[in-house]
């Protein structure tokens, strides 16, 4: 999507209805809106969500879409610690039937299909690639060229593994707990497509930017690399 498609899609503001959240691990929660008619998005795009049942002191930031376009809900999900901060704190206060704000949808985080794909994700980073890999799931449609997944945890917890490994005929997944083996699995497969292939790289901030770097310095182009980074709020 193109920056003034997103300036456009910025202005795009609506209210979603709060249905429920849930664990899906120890400090990760999925949060879960109704979905209205009109509203639809890209597997992999950005939504930017406003607390509205409370005063807070930066009511409003970019949380990727969980969910596949094609499902009918709006899930986010996000770490929550121990000492949140006041946007986390007014996301666990939410109650059945409140609402929240949103603009967009935004960016241009998605798939050619035309190309080999290898996707990365660091921990809480696997939201985009839960709602690409469900959309492809639901379309029916398989893939026209190789994806595969280099998931790490240094955790080990691993959300949507029951969902990810249910992909195995459509797609590799390799589940990593260190960052030495995830650069290894990303030197072999940059080694085996090139710029034949693209790279999609989601987590926190300093992780995407290193693994860009260093996919860069392995003769990647940067236009076959696409980023998104996460912050911790």
């Amino acid at each position: 999507m193109s920056f003034f498609q997103d300036m456009i899609a910025v202005f795009k503001k609506r209210q979603l209805v709060f249905i429920e959240s849930y664990k899906e691990s120890e400090n990760v929660y999925t949060f879960v809106f109704e979905k209205e008619k009109d509203l639809t998005w890209k597997a992999g795009q950005h939504g930017l969500f406003s607390i509205t049942h409370k005063k807070v002191k930066n009511p409003t930031k970019p949380f990727t879409i969980a969910s596949a376009p094609s499902e009918n809900v709006v899930k986010l999900t996000m770490k929550i610690n121990d000492n949140p901060s006041e946007f986390k704190k007014a996301m666990l206060e939410l109650k059945k039937g409140m609402t929240m704000g949103m603009s967009g949808p935004l960016g241009a985080f998605n798939l050619n299909e035309e190309l080999p794909t290898v996707l990365i994700a660091g921990g809480i980073g696997i939201t985009p690639f839960r709602s690409i890999l469900k959309q492809i799931e639901t379309e029916g449609k398989g893939n026209k060229k190789p994806i595969h997944l280099l998931y790490m945890d240094s955790e080990k917890s691993y959300i949507f593994k029951d969902e990810l490994d249910a992909y195995n005929d459509s797609i590799s997944t390799t589940y990593l707990d260190s960052s030495n083996n995830l650069h290894q699995e990303i030197v072999k497969f940059s080694n085996l497509y090139q710029n034949n292939g693209q790279y999609l790289i989601a987590g926190p901030k300093s992780m995407v930017d290193s693994i860009s770097s260093s996919l860069q310095s392995n003769s990647i182009s940067k236009k076959n690399i696409k980023k998104d980074a996460f912050y911790g709020y």
